[in-house]
């Protein structure tokens, strides 16, 4: 692809103004010396906007804009329910799991396991997504990210994705090791505006290019009409992809475990809601982030179909030349992946190109600015702080953040590389993360709203959550993954009331969670936007059923 010398200096103004930006918004105020609560919570001073854009930078990585686009091509809009049920999920996580957070003033997602249930089980999670964050989140939005630009900058063939890798690593810890959740969080308003704008501009200028008359709106209107089988958002059984979008149970079945697990109780996300000014503040932006996620599939998957109508050329569409080669695989098949970095390098002009790419690098440093610092507040906050240090003062935790996220980051630079041997590696991220979230999902849920859950059988619950989820993969069963995952949260769910039950009849657990109709009463701008979105997806799932 090729980029003019307007494309790099905007590409490389980027880069300078970010780090820039982080590290000013983050600097040690006079005669203030930086403490934990300052580098871990963002000096619980975030507003609502920048929690909502925050939410929608960690969240949005390469995965977005090169798989979904992908998938746009490929399946169609059915994707676009990863986005709009998160957009409900997120009302959910701010109407009833933010009030109990933000009440117990917690740092990190472990420490209310500590509090609900304890020490114990909170050191077995804190170290399960300690792992998690740095051989499966971090590596694999390096890999990813590090493969996007290797397509969109070079030839696609692996030459540059070790440099990638590199420069995406260096801009992350440029600003986030230093500044904190602070640096991460003000930087992601920044981020998260470029990659909307980055977005748009690729989706309207291949709208208007679909037909040889131009125009954004005829241009919508024929992909509508000539991808009409794309517009479905609730697959029928004899669609091949059923069995990664189990139709209805999309909407009812185990997508639900996957966004409450994520959008809930995943530290990188829910960290900066947790540093909010307050419980109102955090639940506007998370309103917010509602809004953003409708907007998501309008950025990533509508070029996938796009490039799905240039690629099929019925009548009447524009004929781009090099189209079929550019998707066909030498060995047959077709190259999904290919239709954003396509789109990108055939319609983009010169300047734009710059603009666009650092919007697409803006979704990858932000997500892996989060991961880092979520790291670091899990190892230093459940680990360091309990176990190796109890006496550890503010400037010791501080530097202990740094020093785990510099080494976090260090692991995930050797081990991204040797992802590009696993085949299918975001859907296998998926795949095999379901098998310990539906266990940890049902600890939370069963450990906020009901109150005789015992330690036990929280303990003796999510263990045997990973057999069930096993058992439930064999093959010879069929399920689809979503499925499977809904399945082994209800399983999980009654072994837990089951011990709970037996081991503590009739009593309540002492570490129970008092709850009433106050916990949950929620502000009129919380309310008013919820009732907005609800109707906004009524809408969108009955027109494009």
């Amino acid at each position: 692809m090729h980029f003019s010398v307007l494309d790099i200096v905007v590409f490389v103004s980027y880069i300078v103004g970010i780090v820039f930006l982080g590290l000013w918004v983050s600097r040690e105020k006079k005669g203030h010396e930086k403490n934990s609560q300052d580098y871990f919570l963002a000096s619980k001073a975030l507003p609502w906007w920048a929690i909502g854009a925050s939410l929608i930078a960690a969240n949005i990585s390469a995965e977005q804009f090169i798989g979904m686009s992908g998938s746009g091509f490929a399946i169609g809009l059915a994707i676009a329910s990863y986005e709009w049920m998160a957009a409900l999920t997120l009302l959910i996580v701010g109407k009833f799991f933010m009030p109990i957070f933000i009440e117990k003033q917690l740092y990190t997602i472990p420490e209310f396991i500590e509090q609900r249930f304890s020490k114990e089980l909170k050191t077995i999670l804190a170290v399960f997504w300690i792992a998690l964050f740095i051989f499966v989140n971090l590596t694999s939005v390096l890999f990813l990210g590090g493969k996007a630009l290797d397509t969109i900058v070079g030839s696609g063939d692996g030459s540059l994705l070790i440099y990638a890798i590199l420069v995406l690593a260096f801009i992350a810890a440029a600003y986030s090791l230093y500044g904190g959740l602070s640096a991460v969080a003000w930087t992601d308003v920044v981020q998260v505006a470029l990659l909307v704008i980055g977005g748009l501009i690729t989706t309207l200028i291949a709208l208007n290019a679909v037909t040889p008359e131009g125009g954004i709106i005829h241009g919508f209107e024929h992909i509508l009409k000539h991808a009409g089988s794309k517009f479905h958002m609730i697959l029928n059984k004899d669609n091949p992809q059923f069995f990664n979008l189990p139709g209805i149970a999309v909407l009812i079945g185990g997508m639900w475990v996957a966004n409450l697990y994520y959008w809930g109780f995943n530290q990188y996300i829910i960290q900066r809601a947790l540093a909010a000014k307050s419980l109102r503040e955090a639940q506007r932006g998370i309103a917010f982030a509602g809004f953003l996620k409708l907007l998501i599939p309008l950025l990533v998957v509508i070029p996938g179909i796009i490039a799905f109508v240039m690629f099929t050329q019925p009548a009447g569409t524009a004929i781009i030349p090099g189209v079929k080669e550019a998707f066909l695989k030498t060995g047959g098949g077709i190259n999904y992946d290919k239709a954003y970095p396509w789109l990108i390098s055939v319609f983009i002009p010169s300047g734009l190109k710059g603009l666009v790419l650092a919007a697409l690098t803006a979704a990858i440093v932000s997500s892996l600015a989060s991961m880092l610092n979520s790291t670091s507040t899990i190892f230093t906050m459940d680990i360091f702080k309990p176990y190796i240090k109890k006496d550890a003062t503010e400037k010791q935790m501080v530097f202990t953040g740094r020093l785990t996220a510099g080494i976090a980051l260090l692991i995930a630079i050797v081990m991204a590389p040797v992802l590009g041997n696993i085949p299918q590696m975001f859907q296998y991220i998926q795949e095999y993360t379901g098998l310990v979230s539906p266990g940890i999902l049902a600890v939370f849920l069963m450990g906020l709203f009901w109150k005789k859950t015992t330690n036990k059988g929280a303990i003796i619950g999510v263990t045997l959550s990973i057999v069930v989820a096993l058992l439930l993969k064999i093959p010879a069963i069929g399920l689809p993954w979503m499925d499977q995952m809904l399945y082994t949260l209800i399983i999980t769910m009654v072994i837990i009331m089951g011990v709970s039950l037996t081991t503590s009849a009739d009593v309540d657990d002492p570490k129970g969670i008092p709850l009433t109709s106050a916990t949950f009463k929620t502000g009129s701008v919380f309310n008013i936007s919820s009732y907005t979105i609800l109707i906004i997806l009524a809408v969108l799932y009955t027109v494009f059923w």
